[in-house]
Protein backbone atom coordinates (compact mmCIF):
# COMPACT_ATOMS: atom_id res chain seq x y z
CA UNK A 1 0.00 0.00 0.00
CA UNK A 2 1.19 3.89 -0.76
CA UNK A 3 2.07 5.91 1.95
CA UNK A 4 -0.23 8.04 0.80
CA UNK A 5 -3.17 5.88 0.72
CA UNK A 6 -1.81 4.59 4.03
CA UNK A 7 -1.69 8.13 5.27
CA UNK A 8 -5.34 9.24 3.90
CA UNK A 9 -7.08 6.25 5.35
CA UNK A 10 -5.48 6.78 8.97
CA UNK A 11 -6.45 10.40 8.40
CA UNK A 12 -9.78 9.81 7.85
CA UNK A 13 -10.27 6.77 11.25
CA UNK A 14 -8.09 9.60 13.15
CA UNK A 15 -10.60 12.49 12.56
CA UNK A 16 -14.05 10.72 12.16
CA UNK A 17 -14.95 9.30 15.52
CA UNK A 18 -17.56 10.95 17.25
CA UNK A 19 -15.55 13.58 19.58
CA UNK A 20 -15.86 17.03 20.93
CA UNK A 21 -14.42 18.86 17.34
CA UNK A 22 -17.40 16.53 15.49
CA UNK A 23 -19.93 17.53 17.94
CA UNK A 24 -18.95 21.33 17.86
CA UNK A 25 -18.80 21.45 14.07
CA UNK A 26 -22.58 19.46 14.08
CA UNK A 27 -24.00 22.16 16.15
CA UNK A 28 -22.32 24.66 14.10
CA UNK A 29 -24.21 23.65 10.86
CA UNK A 30 -27.57 23.37 12.82
CA UNK A 31 -27.19 26.75 14.10
CA UNK A 32 -25.22 29.31 12.11
CA UNK A 33 -25.40 30.76 8.82
CA UNK A 34 -23.24 29.52 6.07
CA UNK A 35 -20.24 32.02 6.43
CA UNK A 36 -19.76 31.04 10.15
CA UNK A 37 -20.33 26.82 8.98
CA UNK A 38 -17.20 27.64 7.06
CA UNK A 39 -15.39 29.77 9.34
CA UNK A 40 -15.69 27.05 12.16
CA UNK A 41 -14.66 24.51 9.34
CA UNK A 42 -11.28 26.41 8.53
CA UNK A 43 -10.55 26.82 11.95
CA UNK A 44 -11.48 23.23 13.29
CA UNK A 45 -9.11 21.89 10.14
CA UNK A 46 -6.66 24.12 10.87
CA UNK A 47 -6.17 23.30 14.56
CA UNK A 48 -6.34 19.69 13.52
CA UNK A 49 -3.56 19.83 11.06
CA UNK A 50 -1.50 21.73 13.51
CA UNK A 51 -1.91 18.99 15.72
CA UNK A 52 -1.38 16.46 13.14
CA UNK A 53 2.06 17.93 11.90
CA UNK A 54 2.93 17.99 15.46
CA UNK A 55 2.14 15.06 16.78
CA UNK A 56 3.86 13.50 13.54
CA UNK A 57 7.01 15.22 14.32
CA UNK A 58 7.01 14.03 18.08
CA UNK A 59 5.44 17.08 20.06
CA UNK A 60 3.64 14.93 21.97
CA UNK A 61 7.03 12.97 23.27
CA UNK A 62 7.77 16.39 25.02
CA UNK A 63 3.71 16.58 26.70
CA UNK A 64 4.53 12.92 28.05
CA UNK A 65 7.72 13.81 29.37
CA UNK A 66 7.11 16.76 31.49
CA UNK A 67 3.77 15.48 34.22
CA UNK A 68 3.26 19.06 35.14
CA UNK A 69 2.63 20.09 31.79
CA UNK A 70 0.52 16.98 31.23
CA UNK A 71 -1.22 18.48 35.04
CA UNK A 72 -1.82 22.30 33.88
CA UNK A 73 -3.14 21.12 30.00
CA UNK A 74 -5.53 18.28 31.98
CA UNK A 75 -6.80 20.63 34.77
CA UNK A 76 -7.49 23.72 32.11
CA UNK A 77 -9.13 21.49 29.15
CA UNK A 78 -11.02 19.58 31.58
CA UNK A 79 -13.04 22.51 33.28
CA UNK A 80 -12.76 24.58 29.43
CA UNK A 81 -14.28 21.40 27.84
CA UNK A 82 -17.05 21.00 30.47
CA UNK A 83 -18.29 24.15 30.09
CA UNK A 84 -18.23 24.14 26.31
CA UNK A 85 -20.63 20.83 27.20
CA UNK A 86 -22.78 22.57 29.31
CA UNK A 87 -23.61 25.25 27.04
CA UNK A 88 -24.31 23.63 24.33
CA UNK A 89 -26.40 21.15 26.96
CA UNK A 90 -28.48 23.82 28.08
CA UNK A 91 -28.88 25.54 24.86
CA UNK A 92 -32.27 26.28 23.65
CA UNK A 93 -32.11 28.21 20.45
CA UNK A 94 -34.17 26.86 17.32
CA UNK A 95 -34.04 26.35 13.59
CA UNK A 96 -36.75 29.08 12.91
CA UNK A 97 -34.24 31.43 10.40
CA UNK A 98 -30.51 33.10 10.93
CA UNK A 99 -32.25 35.96 12.51
CA UNK A 100 -33.70 34.06 15.43
CA UNK A 101 -29.74 32.62 16.03
CA UNK A 102 -27.27 34.24 18.24
CA UNK A 103 -24.06 34.00 16.27
CA UNK A 104 -21.26 32.94 17.05
CA UNK A 105 -17.99 35.62 16.79
CA UNK A 106 -15.30 35.02 14.63
CA UNK A 107 -13.05 35.01 18.19
CA UNK A 108 -14.94 32.43 19.76
CA UNK A 109 -15.55 30.24 16.72
CA UNK A 110 -11.55 30.05 16.67
CA UNK A 111 -10.64 29.73 20.63
CA UNK A 112 -13.71 27.22 20.82
CA UNK A 113 -11.62 24.91 18.02
CA UNK A 114 -8.35 25.64 19.97
CA UNK A 115 -9.85 23.99 22.36
CA UNK A 116 -11.81 20.96 21.54
CA UNK A 117 -8.79 20.38 19.89
CA UNK A 118 -5.93 20.76 21.50
CA UNK A 119 -7.24 20.92 25.35
CA UNK A 120 -6.68 16.48 25.69
CA UNK A 121 -3.33 15.92 26.12
CA UNK A 122 -3.74 12.50 25.26
CA UNK A 123 -5.12 13.09 22.09
CA UNK A 124 -1.05 14.78 21.55
CA UNK A 125 0.38 11.56 23.12
CA UNK A 126 -2.05 8.85 21.57
CA UNK A 127 -1.19 10.95 18.12
CA UNK A 128 1.97 10.92 18.11
CA UNK A 129 2.59 7.39 18.88
CA UNK A 130 0.25 6.78 16.03
CA UNK A 131 1.45 9.03 13.66
CA UNK A 132 5.25 9.39 14.63
CA UNK A 133 5.32 5.30 14.39
CA UNK A 134 4.68 5.87 10.88
CA UNK A 135 7.20 8.64 10.57
CA UNK A 136 10.06 6.02 11.87
CA UNK A 137 8.81 3.12 9.45
CA UNK A 138 9.07 5.71 5.94
CA UNK A 139 11.76 7.50 4.40
CA UNK A 140 11.94 11.62 3.36
CA UNK A 141 9.82 11.06 0.25
CA UNK A 142 7.25 8.96 1.64
CA UNK A 143 7.08 10.56 4.79
CA UNK A 144 6.10 13.66 3.34
CA UNK A 145 3.13 11.92 1.12
CA UNK A 146 2.07 10.32 4.33
CA UNK A 147 1.39 13.38 6.41
CA UNK A 148 -0.24 15.42 3.38
CA UNK A 149 -2.33 12.55 2.76
CA UNK A 150 -3.43 12.43 6.53
CA UNK A 151 -3.88 17.08 6.35
CA UNK A 152 -5.79 15.95 2.97
CA UNK A 153 -8.77 13.51 4.91
CA UNK A 154 -8.87 15.96 7.33
CA UNK A 155 -9.55 18.45 4.91
CA UNK A 156 -12.15 16.17 2.89
CA UNK A 157 -14.07 14.85 6.22
CA UNK A 158 -14.55 18.73 7.49
CA UNK A 159 -15.45 20.15 3.92
CA UNK A 160 -18.26 16.93 3.65
CA UNK A 161 -19.14 16.76 7.34
CA UNK A 162 -20.86 19.88 7.85
CA UNK A 163 -22.15 20.39 4.39
CA UNK A 164 -24.34 17.37 4.51
CA UNK A 165 -25.37 17.84 8.00
CA UNK A 166 -26.14 21.42 6.93
CA UNK A 167 -28.18 19.94 4.01
CA UNK A 168 -30.14 17.97 5.89
CA UNK A 169 -31.30 20.32 8.60
CA UNK A 170 -34.09 20.94 7.25
CA UNK A 171 -35.83 17.30 8.50
CA UNK A 172 -34.36 18.41 11.84
CA UNK A 173 -37.23 20.17 13.86
CA UNK A 174 -36.57 22.10 17.13
CA UNK A 175 -37.58 18.91 19.02
CA UNK A 176 -35.36 16.44 17.31
CA UNK A 177 -32.95 19.78 17.10
CA UNK A 178 -33.10 20.18 21.26
CA UNK A 179 -32.54 16.19 21.81
CA UNK A 180 -29.30 16.87 19.59
CA UNK A 181 -28.22 19.08 22.00
CA UNK A 182 -28.93 17.28 25.12
CA UNK A 183 -27.18 14.31 23.81
CA UNK A 184 -24.12 16.09 22.31
CA UNK A 185 -23.87 18.69 25.67
CA UNK A 186 -24.06 15.15 27.58
CA UNK A 187 -21.38 13.69 25.70
CA UNK A 188 -18.67 16.53 26.29
CA UNK A 189 -19.54 17.18 29.58
CA UNK A 190 -18.43 13.28 29.56
CA UNK A 191 -15.02 13.80 28.11
CA UNK A 192 -14.63 16.20 29.94
CA UNK A 193 -14.95 14.48 33.24
CA UNK A 194 -13.02 11.90 32.08
CA UNK A 195 -10.45 14.29 31.76
CA UNK A 196 -11.01 15.83 35.18
CA UNK A 197 -10.55 12.44 36.54
CA UNK A 198 -7.51 11.57 34.98
CA UNK A 199 -5.89 15.31 36.48
CA UNK A 200 -6.96 13.89 39.61
CA UNK A 201 -5.01 10.61 39.05
CA UNK A 202 -1.86 12.28 38.24
CA UNK A 203 -2.61 15.02 40.41
CA UNK A 204 -2.33 12.43 43.14
CA UNK A 205 0.42 10.10 41.76
CA UNK A 206 2.73 13.76 41.41
CA UNK A 207 1.39 14.64 45.25
CA UNK A 208 0.47 11.72 46.89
Amino acid sequence: MSAFIQGYTLGLAYVMPIGTQNIFVINTALTQRRSRIWLTTFCVFFCDIVCALACFYGVGGIMQSSRWLQLAVLGAGSLVVMWIGFSIFRDKSTLEGDEGKSELSAAKVFTTACFVTWANPQAWIDGSMMLGAFRTSLNGADGARFIIAVCLASLSWWVVMPTVVSLLQSRINNKVFRAINIICGAIIMAYGAKLLVSFVRLAAVMFG
